[in-house]
């Protein structure tokens, strides 16, 4: 396959050299010095150098998601997180592999509503192979059309394997009850009817509009040198499409309003399951809500865990369900929150009046000022044990900066959880759970076992 002749990094009009800007985010107690530097081309490069580890993990953010596709695209973020393990102009996928399994490493991809991020886990010794890999693989990936047909047969068998995980398809069930046709009620892998006719030329188009260098960070943690990793980035990428002219990074995505909902309604998808699954819902608040840090503790108490009222009342007393638990999921410009549990057909009724009854209950009623410190222990202990390992400490560096635009220091964190309120969480309790709730169902059941 021929290639397009790639350009090399332009000068500016003076004739000199656009230099990259860095500087110092954060001194970490609990891992290590956090550092920042902006290409020229608004490429970002974020690094926590952790000495006490001999691992680095290393990823490569695209801020790009599934709800940036139209209808019709629906399924191409996801398509094109498969293909770009495919090959690229210097590897073969089994070069790709083979190259990073040979020093031991990992290499793995996930999409999701807003954002896709490819990563590779190894030994400090071979993060140059790494960087080398994963740049090249995001920067200069073929796309060939064979690929496009063997992963398209892939993904729709991903899809098939996915409907029959009754589990998973309840929260995309009542996800679409929620936001109907907004991109955010679509399914991130896309379906049948629109991953089937989806054509090479529409993915490229996709890659080459979508992946640019100001809506991509890189971020990597462990025993590293900034100041290496920054050279070895910008040698992946010299003259590949993301070694492109001067640009400023992209902001997190705008906090828009105009995200509509549907109103609270009832969906049920019968199937000939031996377990009922469930979830009972309503849209939430956004990530940049102030509030959301109060949400996290009213969720620990209500569904967070094994000492939730949720988890004793259902499971430990009555023992009507094995699984059932509370969760919220946050966006640029919306949010839910929700209670899943899983239980046998004949055992739902139940489960439903006393889930409605908790949380009317505490709606009504509000938390004791000891759950609130119990729930506030909840959300410190498992932010902080969440960053034991090199993967979520680069996943927090990469998500600070796309989602954020800015890294919360972990000491602030913490104090933001410790300033909330029993006022506070009492205050969303009693807005948030009088909200009018969505039902979903996947079953045996039909839609007329759920009325009145």
């Amino acid at each position: 396959m021929s290639r397009a002749p790639r350009s090399s990094s332009p000068a500016d009009r003076r004739g000199v050299t656009p230099r990259a800007v860095t500087r110092t985010l954060d001194e970490d107690p609990l891992g290590g010095t956090v550092r920042r530097t902006v290409l020229p081309s608004g490429l970002r490069v974020l690094t926590e150098a952790i000495p006490t580890t001999r691992s680095v993990s290393f990823g490569v953010w695209v801020a790009v998601g599934s709800r940036d596709e139209t209808g019709t695209q629906s399924g191409a973020a996801h398509f094109l997180e498969h293909l770009l393990f495919k090959g690229t102009h210097k590897r073969t996928a089994l070069d790709i592999s083979a190259q990073i399994e040979a020093v031991g490493g990992e290499t793995n991809a996930f999409t999701t509503k807003e954002y896709t991020c490819y990563y590779a886990r190894v030994l400090d010794e071979d993060l140059p192979l790494a960087i080398d890999v994963m740049c090249d693989l995001v920067a200069d990936s073929v796309l060939a059309a064979a690929d496009v047909e063997t992963e398209r047969g892939v993904i729709l068998e991903e899809i098939a394997m996915h409907d029959d995980e009754p589990g998973d398809e309840v929260h995309d069930l009542f996800v679409r009850a929620v936001y109907g046709d907004h991109p955010l009620g679509r399914l991130i892998s896309g379906t049948e009817e629109t991953v089937t006719p989806m054509t090479r030329r529409q993915i490229h188009h996709f890659y080459r509009r979508r992946y640019t260098p100001p809506q991509i960070v890189v971020a990597a943690a462990g025993n590293l040198d900034h100041a290496a990793v920054l050279r070895l980035v910008r040698q992946a990428l010299r003259g590949t499409p993301l070694d492109t002219e001067r640009a400023t990074p992209a902001p997190p995505r705008p906090r828009t309003p105009g995200v509509r909902t549907r109103p609270a309604a009832t969906v049920v998808e019968p199937k000939e399951t031996e377990q009922a699954h469930v979830i009972l819902g309503c849209p939430g608040i956004d990530r940049l809500d102030e509030r959301r840090f109060a949400l996290g503790v009213l969720n620990n108490v209500l569904g967070g865990g094994m000492s939730s009222r949720l988890f004793q009342e259902i499971r430990e007393r009555r023992g009507l369900a094995y699984s059932v638990y509370s969760y919220a999921s946050q966006y640029a410009d919306s949010g839910l929150f929700a209670v899943y549990a899983g239980c046998a057909p004949g055992k739902l009724d139940e489960v439903l009046t006393l889930t409605r009854a908790e949380l009317g209950r505490v709606a009504a009623d509000g938390l004791t000022e000891a759950e609130v410190a119990r729930g506030k222990g909840m959300s410190k202990g498992s932010f902080v044990l969440g960053l034991e390992d090199t993967g979520s400490r680069m996943s927090r560096l990469a998500k600070g900066e796309l989602l954020y635009g800015t890294l919360m220091p972990v000491d602030e964190l913490l104090a933001r959880v410790d300033a909330v309120t029993v006022d506070e969480v009492n205050a969303l309790a009693a807005e948030l759970l009088a909200r009018p709730m969505s039902l979903a169902v996947v079953g045996p059941f039909g839609a007329d076992d759920f009325t009145g």
